[in-house]
């Protein structure tokens, strides 16, 4: 096990994210003190180091104690509502207001009996009922059974409707029959299988599946619209936004996974990342995340069984549950008897086992970084190794350049190269370039003349070359960049970043021909290289709005009869923008430039 040094309180609160999430307190003993929820952890827990008269004496005397931070990141608000409160209930911090009963979440239970019941409910009760839910505050859960009644006729009676009743008539319509709320199944004007058929519609609408109530919804809105009744139109429309806010499922906490362990594993070179969730009584009651020393070689399975053996005995308490959610099956289940170890494929295992990955890749990012900022040399000397690797060069590319072009339609063609060394971005030596042999939009012409130009001057300078060549784009931009080259006698390694269609990177090809590198998209490596990419095109259309820009300008004022560069050099330089010196009066521009010049350029602005 990789022990890893924590940094003080200051950078611990500097390394949390912006996500919503619960933070923990701990003390010298390692004793949680204080959980707390955040839409925004690095925000609100940066409020508790901050000097102020609303502090209370409580405050004061828990940030003296706190010595490290802990915290898991969530999809929501609601969902960092739900964590708060079950580890609350699990841990009882000291310093927390603690929830010792069993009754705070709100569900929506459909019952199983004949002629089901939708109704609100706070205890789960194991009898084949299907619950929804939990639900992060009672008015979320009203909003939704009020939008389930008025759309859809349910009986909300306790009446027993066993078939020999109904038959003897024992029952009569009641009030809700009247006013359209109930089809009375009570005195056998409803069948069994068309209540059967709106409970489905039910159960769809509590799993966040609209489709089957959008129809009749856009047709209720359409008719009350076509009949000039508005204000019923947008009570539908209200309630289909409150069905789309609160219908969602939460994976924090469920009705149907009561007690499971999860483990996922984020293999990292020589390192493993291992996160660890427990859930109990369908609540996620802990999560934490080790870093493992893997050594060279080693299969996922065995570290997968190397993770779980650590953190049973050092974190879990020396035992497991029964069932065990696994992104794949330990190299041996001999060594946990009596547990069962499931590889889900879909549904909220599956969601589990993503909500654990998640929380795995955050805590290694934040460990990088954490790296990055207290030990800049160990972090780029693993960064520089990677690339090496990934690549198969011969030295560590300490020295990186990459290259991209930019045109609208081919009008004002761009190009600019970014400079990176020991793993930064190098400003002071970047460059632009405008294209001189090219007409039109010709990618590859236009990346044969920049780079021929960079390193034909390189030369001539006797600079440093570079150890790697980056280009913006696939096997076209590199096959150009090899031609140059070769042409010049340079022998530099070549790499390509193209992207997909949503413009993101892709994929990484290497050496020529070119060949697809497989990295991870979650690796820091793939970052790094996406950031490269990021930065040349952001410097290329920069320069090209640059470009653009000028050309409008000095199009616009330069058509004025009489006005020549040297006059537009005077007009923007005082009016700053094209369009003051169209809002400029006759006088303010014969102060600038005579009488004669400011009546054409009036005159030229009023046509």
């Amino acid at each position: 096990m990789a022990e890893t040094e924590k940094p003080d309180l200051k950078e611990q609160v500097a390394l949390l994210p912006l996500s919503p999430g619960v933070y923990q307190f701990v003390d010298r003993s390692g004793t949680i003190i204080y959980v707390g929820k955040a839409k925004s952890l690095r925000k609100r827990v940066s409020s508790y180091f901050v000097q102020s008269k609303e502090h209370s004496a409580k405050v004061r005397v828990l940030v003296k104690q706190i010595v490290e931070i802990r915290h898991i990141v969530v999809g929501s608000e609601t969902d960092a509502l739900l964590l708060e409160n079950s580890l609350i209930k699990s841990l009882q911090p000291r310093y927390n207001i603690l929830l010792k009963d069993d009754k705070t979440y709100p569900w929506i239970v459909v019952r199983r009996e004949r002629f089901p019941r939708v109704q609100s409910t706070r205890i789960l009760t194991r009898d084949g009922s299907q619950y929804f839910g939990p639900y992060g505050s009672v008015m979320m859960q009203r909003s939704v059974l009020d939008f389930i009644r008025e759309v859809i006729p349910l009986r909300t009676c306790k009446l027993n409707l066993a078939p020999e009743l109904i038959a003897r008539d024992k029952y009569t319509v009641c009030l809700q029959y009247h006013l359209g709320n109930c089809k009375a199944p009570c005195v056998g004007r409803q069948s069994e299988e068309e209540y059967a058929q709106l409970v489905g519609m039910v159960v769809s609408v509590l799993k966040g599946d609209l489709r089957p109530v959008r129809q009749y919804l856009e047709g209720e809105m359409a008719r009350a619209a076509g009949e000039l009744k508005f204000e019923l139109a947008q009570r539908y429309k209200q309630r289909l936004d409150a069905l789309d806010n609160y219908a969602g499922r939460s994976v924090i906490v469920s009705a149907k996974i009561v007690d499971v362990d999860v483990f996922s594993l984020l293999p990292d070179d020589d390192v493993a990342w291992c996160n660890f969730v427990r859930i109990r009584h369908g609540s996620v009651v802990g999560v934490q995340t080790v870093k493992l020393s893997t050594g060279v070689g080693a299969d996922e399975r065995d570290m997968l069984t190397l993770a779980i053996q650590h953190i049973v005995e050092n974190i879990a308490g020396g035992e497991l549950s029964r069932e065990v959610i696994v992104p794949l099956l330990p190299s041996t289940t001999l060594l946990f008897e009596g547990v069962t170890f499931t590889v889900p494929k879909r549904g909220e295992k599956l969601e589990l086992l993503e909500f654990s990955r998640k929380s795995a890749r955050i805590y290694r990012a934040e460990q990088l970084k954490n790296l990055e900022i207290k030990n800049p040399e160990r972090y780029t000397e693993r960064l520089m190794n990677a690339v090496q690797k990934e690549l198969r060069l011969d030295r560590q590319p300490r020295h990186i350049e990459c290259f991209d072009n930019s045109n609208l339609q081919g009008a004002h063609p761009v190009a600019s190269c970014v400079v990176f060394r020991d793993g930064k971005p190098s400003r002071k030596e970047y460059r632009h370039f405008n294209i001189k042999t090219v007409t039109g939009a010709d990618d590859y012409a236009s990346m044969r003349e920049v780079v021929f130009r960079r390193y034909t001057r390189l030369m001539a300078e006797g600079a440093e070359m570079p150890d790697l060549i980056i280009a913006d784009g696939g096997k076209g931009q590199m096959g150009v960049i090899h031609e140059v080259l070769e042409r010049l006698g340079l022998d530099i390694p070549i790499a390509g970043l193209a992207k997909d269609d949503r413009h993101r990177t892709a994929e990484l090809l290497c050496g020529f021909p070119p060949v697809l590198v497989g990295i991870r998209p979650t690796s820091p490596l793939f970052h790094f290289l996406a950031h490269i990419q990021e930065e040349v095109h952001r410097f290329a259309v920069s320069f090209h709005r640059q470009k653009r820009s000028k050309a409008f300008i000095h199009s616009e004022l330069e058509q004025i009869e009489g006005v020549g560069d040297k006059t537009v050099q005077t007009l923007l330089r005082h009016f700053r923008t094209v369009e003051k010196v169209r809002a400029a009066n006759i006088e303010e521009l014969s102060a600038l430039v005579g009488a004669a010049k400011a009546k054409k350029i009036r005159a030229f602005f009023e046509k």
